[in-house]
């Protein structure tokens, strides 16, 4: 382990969150890991400093907690039925979907980004257009920032 402590910014302690959520959501999906191990594991990890560790347990415990939910969320705009998505699309999507659902303070558009980066760096290729696509769809039929923002048409009268 280097010496050397790296500063990280607070934004950049939250990606991190987000990669080690979607991690774990993987890991829980594949070999059914109990949520205790799984915080204890990721919390063991030599990089998990970077990280936003309240964010990491806030968002693992909120999607435990809400999964059917969230999956109900997701269903209607999937192309195929949700139990058939790949395992690090399935663990974005419920780390998006948490997100824009529960922290109403981040803008969509960060919650949607970040889950596109992620999607690029972990997902199959072209990926990130589909985490996208979804976490669009559900942002534009969920968060009332965006169904109340006002029309970028400049024929609609703002009053």
């Amino acid at each position: 382990m280097s010496t050397h402590s790296k500063k990280v910014r607070p934004k950049q302690g939250r990606t991190y969150a987000r990669r080690f959520a979607m991690q774990a959501f993987y890991q829980w999906q594949l070999v059914h890991t109990d949520v205790a191990s799984l915080r204890s594991q990721f919390a063991d990890n030599e990089d998990f400093h970077l990280a936003d560790n309240e964010y990491f347990f806030e968002i693992l415990n909120g999607v435990f907690k809400d999964t059917q939910y969230l999956d109900d969320i997701i269903s209607p705009f999937l192309d195929r039925p949700i139990d058939q998505l790949d395992a690090v699309e399935h663990g974005i999507l419920w780390v998006g979907t948490f997100e824009l659902m529960h922290k109403i303070d981040i803008p969509y558009r960060v919650i949607i980004n970040e889950a596109v980066e992620i999607a690029k760096r972990f997902g199959a290729e072209g990926g990130h257009k589909f985490i996208n696509g979804i976490l669009d769809k559900i942002a534009k039929n969920h968060r009332l920032d965006i169904i109340l923002e006002p029309s970028d048409n400049p024929a609609t009268p703002l009053s």
